[in-house]
């Protein structure tokens, strides 16, 4: 397998006790980057960052416009935009129209990485009520990236990583045990 130093994470209803579990594991010189994009209350602006840090041996942040993506971190998707992966390394956000009743929209954070990051990429999907993510899967498994769903039966909520599977045609369907397991050993 080749080397992935980025990690795409999605997830929607259901995901939030996995997300905490990978970020509890991480340790504190953790060299990959990773972006998460979770389907969250637009409305709500503070204390999920703060939340999520109490867990966390990495900084996690929500990024700003233009930003340049550093290692060791994990990106946090703003509520309410969309966030864009590009070339350049830095990150893009946007409030454009909703994708999969979504914002911040999984297909396009992992549509955006399978652009810019070709094969240095995995990106993950997780449990989840709508069909967002597996169009993204999809690229990122086409242009050379490593694509994963989580193993719908242990997910509390089977629409999306099902479409993921069927949408991608990926065979890495992995335990919360085998995504923890893979992102530690990410080389």
């Amino acid at each position: 397998m080749k080397t992935q130093k980025y990690i795409v994470i999605g997830g929607s209803a259901g995901s939030f006790k996995i997300i905490i579990r990978i970020i509890k594991f991480l340790p504190a010189n953790f060299k990959k980057t990773i972006f998460l994009t979770l389907h969250r209350l637009k409305h709500v602006r503070s204390g999920f960052v703060e939340a999520l840090s109490l867990k966390a041996n990495i900084p996690i942040v929500e990024p700003k416009d233009k930003e340049i993506i550093l290692t060791g971190r994990i990106y946090l998707a703003p509520a309410n935009y969309h966030l864009y992966i590009e070339p350049t390394k830095t990150i893009s956000l946007s409030t454009e129209e909703l994708v999969n009743h979504s914002r911040p929209s999984i297909d396009l954070t992992f549509q955006s990485a399978a652009h810019s990051l070709k094969d240095n990429v995995a990106g993950i999907i997780l449990s989840g009520a709508n069909r967002d993510g597996a169009e993204g899967l999809k690229q990122i498994k086409l242009n050379g990236g490593f694509a994963i769903v989580q193993n719908p039966e242990e997910c509390q909520v089977l629409t999306m990583p099902t479409a993921a599977l069927k949408k991608s045609q990926t065979k890495n369907i992995y335990s919360e045990k085998q995504i923890i397991e893979f992102i530690l050993n990410c080389k």
